[in-house]
């Protein structure tokens, strides 16, 4: 139990010294000069002033050797590094976390989607719809929602991850506009559904992989920036229909260990309709479909079948 408690506030250390990093000492009412800074940002000893803690306490806090703040000093703290909504939200559960405060952990992701929400995706079209897990996997899309985004579905089932999409895959790269806009908006988002258990080892090895193979991935995951996404706007140049501006809504489904459904939408008569539309059509057909897992003419795909309800599978058209 030790060494998980050691961890929690190692997470908490860490946010705290990447988020000191992100402000400069002109933005608090601080000389800029002072000597010879080593690193951006402020000094812990700044921050601790200006938070009303003392450095040694504030230092054993950063390195994980603290692990019991009080709301009070938490409190402090966020005021001290600016910090506003899913970022102010985000220092006070790792500081729970790191507490023991949080008595149950949440779920790891689960990757099995009820036969409920399979028939909702159906049932959504001609919008494109998908589920996926706490940490972007895709678990399920009706045929819009797969030809949304070409080319994930020629990696096993296993590696389809948005997040990996975004950021290893070519397509990933070119289908978003902007595409650093819309990876930061996802490694934001990451790092929000991991606090809770940053040790998970589905998020160990993803972020592992990326870190690895990716140095944007590898600089915005040092930044410990996070943002909780419940719907809002993407632009698309897609290679099929073209480009589009597309809403979407995210709705968490209860009792799944963090699943969410995502669902896209564009104001009626308008060209990002037409285009959207024709991601139901046979012509938005993906280039290239993996032969193991033909693409379904009116199912919703599931784990990599063609399923509804339990239904019998189709014949591919």
């Amino acid at each position: 139990m030790a060494a998980t408690t050691d961890t929690r506030g190692t997470e908490l250390g860490r946010y705290l010294k990447a988020r000191r990093a992100q402000v400069r000492p002109e933005d608090v009412g601080l000389p800029a000069g002072g000597g010879l800074r080593r690193t951006p940002g402020l000094r812990r000893e700044e921050l601790a002033a200006l938070a009303g803690v003392s450095v040694d306490y504030y230092i054993r806090l950063e390195r994980g050797r603290e692990t019991n703040p009080s709301p009070a000093v938490v409190d402090a703290l966020g005021r001290a590094l600016r910090l506003r909504g899913d970022a102010y939200e985000r220092l006070h559960e790792l500081a729970e976390l790191a507490s023991g405060r949080v008595s149950e952990l949440p779920a790891s992701s689960e990757h099995t989607v009820r036969d409920s929400v399979l028939r909702m995706l159906e049932s959504v079209r001609p919008l494109p719809a998908y589920v996926v897990s706490r940490y972007n996997r895709v678990l399920a899309a009706n045929p819009p929602g797969r030809r949304l985004m070409p080319g994930l579905w020629e990696w096993p089932e296993h590696q389809r991850n948005l997040t990996r999409y975004l950021f290893l895959h070519p397509v990933g790269r070119t289908l978003y506009e902007p595409w650093g806009e819309t990876v930061a908006l996802s490694v934001a988002h990451l790092r929000a559904v991991a606090g809770a258990d940053p040790d998970d080892p589905e998020l160990t090895a993803l972020v592992g992989e990326l870190v690895l193979k990716s140095p944007e991935f590898a600089r915005l995951w040092e930044r410990y920036d996070v943002c909780e996404r419940g719907g809002g706007q993407k632009s698309f140049r897609h290679p099929k229909v073209g480009p589009m501006t597309l809403t979407y809504e995210v709705m968490q489904l209860a009792r799944t260990g963090g699943q969410r459904m995502v669902v896209y939408q564009a104001a009626p008569g308008t060209p990002d309709e037409k285009a959207m539309l024709r991601l139901d059509s046979a012509d938005a057909r993906p280039e290239s479909v993996p032969s193991d897992h033909p693409e379904p003419a009116a199912e919703t795909w599931h784990a990599g079948v063609p399923s509804l309800a339990h239904a019998s599978a189709a014949s591919a058209d």
